[in-house]
């Protein structure tokens, strides 16, 4: 089969599509003929080996000192279920699924436990969209549900709302209840009202700290460290929250847990089944949409990498690893790009 792999750490040139052996699978897992996997900020840190603060030395041992450990990139995907071991009972052959994994998602096949984290693709979504959603949004829903415990009638900031968290951040925190503000740069202002935000602060021309307001929630997806830069935009008992973990974070988590009043939370996010079964269920509600801002066949995976990074794209870069109908599975609309229109995005509201 044809797979991505990478031999060094470094920019997107380091990866080439080679051929290698297709995975073979034990009595519990499945194999997954692979049809979209998207080019995630971790799988970025992963390519480079940008592990930051406190994770670099760790992130080296468990990935690979000086060369990757696991030369095949990808971490999420969507594909069809084409063979299952002999002890599988939750998926069958030509079963639609998403999910993530360790590595190895970047490839024609892959294999994967049937308890991981993986589920049915649910009707209206193809496997592009579906591809875009679990690393967002499972991020996303632990760090609102579960650690800033969102209620509805509060009110939540997002910066980074544009982002690959941020944007499905807006959703969810929506889908809670709260009256959501978000702060991205203007070009996207619009995006980020049809995905549910109130208000938008374009950073650009305005500092949300200068202006007044004050939030219950501010989750920060774009930066790792600016909980004494927001404190003042918090309410009294409100909390910051950051998927950036550092030891500065966390010395503030400690100090803030101490007393009363305002308090910084961080946490890493592990996806496993009973995550991704919840994302699939949001989506099954109408709650999350992905916006796609780029398709890339599977022969241009550098440019589909330089687009992430160089590129600022409105929306999940996706790398399409198979040639199936693009809604094949799931059907769907789309605008002349074959991308959602904004009017989509809300398909609930």
């Amino acid at each position: 089969m044809k797979a991505a792999t990478h031999t060094h750490y470094g920019s997107p040139t380091v990866l080439h599509i080679d051929e290698v052996a297709r995975p073979s699978i034990g009595d519990r897992e499945i194999l997954v003929e692979v049809h979209a996997s998207p080019v995630t900020q971790g799988d970025r840190r992963l390519r480079e080996a940008d592990f930051p603060g406190m994770s670099a030395i760790p992130g080296r041992l468990m990935f690979g000192v000086f060369r990757p450990r696991n030369p095949s990139p990808g971490t999420m995907f969507a594909g069809r279920v084409v063979a299952t071991g002999a002890a599988v009972t939750r998926f069958a052959a030509g079963d639609d699924v998403f999910g993530s994994c360790d590595h190895s998602a970047c490839a024609e096949y892959l294999a994967v436990a049937e308890d991981s984290s993986i589920a049915r693709i649910p009707e209206g979504f193809d496997y592009d969209q579906a591809a875009a959603i679990p690393y967002g949004a499972g991020t996303a829903l632990v760090f609102l549900r579960d650690l800033a415990k969102v209620q509805p009638g509060q009110r939540v900031l997002v910066i980074g709302a544009a982002g690959g968290v941020g944007r499905f951040a807006v959703q969810i925190a929506r889908h809670l209840g709260a009256e959501v503000t978000g702060v991205c740069r203007g070009r996207d202002a619009e995006m980020v009202t049809k995905l549910g935000a109130t208000a938008v602060i374009d950073y650009t021309r305005e500092d949300f700290t200068d202006n007044g307001e004050t939030y219950d929630v501010i989750f920060d997806t774009a930066a790792g460290d600016r909980f004494r830069a927001c404190r003042g935009s918090l309410a009294e008992e409100g909390r910051y929250i950051t998927v950036y973990l550092s030891g500065g974070v966390l010395l503030q988590m400690l100090m803030t847990s101490l007393f009363g009043g305002r308090k910084v939370a961080a946490t890493v996010v592990i996806s496993d089944q009973e995550l991704v079964e919840d994302v699939a269920e949001l989506m099954t509600k109408g709650a999350i949409w992905p916006v796609i801002g780029a398709r890339f066949p599977f022969e241009e995976i550098v440019a589909a990498h330089e687009m992430f990074e160089d590129g600022k794209p409105q929306g999940a870069v996706i790398v399409r690893v198979s040639d199936v109908e693009r809604y094949a599975a799931h059907g769907g609309e789309s605008n002349a790009r074959g991308e959602p229109t904004l009017a989509q995005l809300r398909r609930s509201a």
